[in-house]
């Protein structure tokens, strides 16, 4: 069977507002331009997978099913917009977290754990996809890969770029204004349609 590209994007401060640890589904707000940028990446027959670092499980602050309620929330969000999302991973782990979440593990990113689960379960070709997301986590979880990794000013992107951009290693193969610029640049760039 054919293997399918995806974008994998993170979810806080990319798809929906950042508002720090969301526990509630009243604090889940998409950013505008979100349900656009995942409808053109759904319309160009590439897979739409969410991966998200979700500390707070380990933190105590929430346990894990309000993790998949809020992100239960947010593909219905999503769908009546007309976009949808193929799969949702996320990390409950850290280590300064509660057991048994405080561990060293291969999903929190910028690990690959999520991307090779997803890539597996989804039947994903990895070479052809690419990352994005508003830390500069997302861009190495990409880079690791060998994959592009695009940067989105909202969240805390325009943070990571004043506080870290002189320290990166490899700087992220696009810098955009939001979710919906970065997916259209990648839809557009011929390196990415090998």
């Amino acid at each position: 069977m054919k293997k399918t590209p995806a974008i994998f994007i993170d979810r806080d401060g990319t798809i929906n507002q950042e508002v720090g640890y969301i526990g509630q589904v009243k604090d889940l707000i998409l950013i505008p331009g979100s349900a656009e940028a995942i409808r053109l990446v759904n319309q160009s027959g590439r897979k739409v997978v969410v991966i998200s670092n979700q500390s707070g499980v380990a933190r105590g602050y929430f346990d894990e099913q309000v993790v998949k309620t809020i992100n239960a929330a947010l593909i219905k969000m999503l769908a009546a917009e007309q976009a949808r999302v193929d799969g949702i991973y996320y990390c409950p782990h850290h280590l300064k977290g509660y057991p048994p979440y405080n561990i060293e593990c291969s999903c929190r990113k910028p690990a690959s754990g999520m991307l090779l689960q997803a890539a597996e379960e989804l039947n994903l070709d990895l070479t052809q996809s690419a990352v994005i997301g508003d830390k500069y986590t997302d861009v190495l979880t990409g880079h690791r890969l060998g994959i592009p990794g695009l940067l989105v000013r909202t969240g805390f992107g325009e943070r990571e770029i004043e506080k870290h951009s002189a320290t990166w290693n490899k700087a992220p193969d696009f810098i955009a204004a939001d979710l919906l610029e970065a997916v259209r640049w990648l839809l557009q760039d011929k390196a990415f349609q090998k």
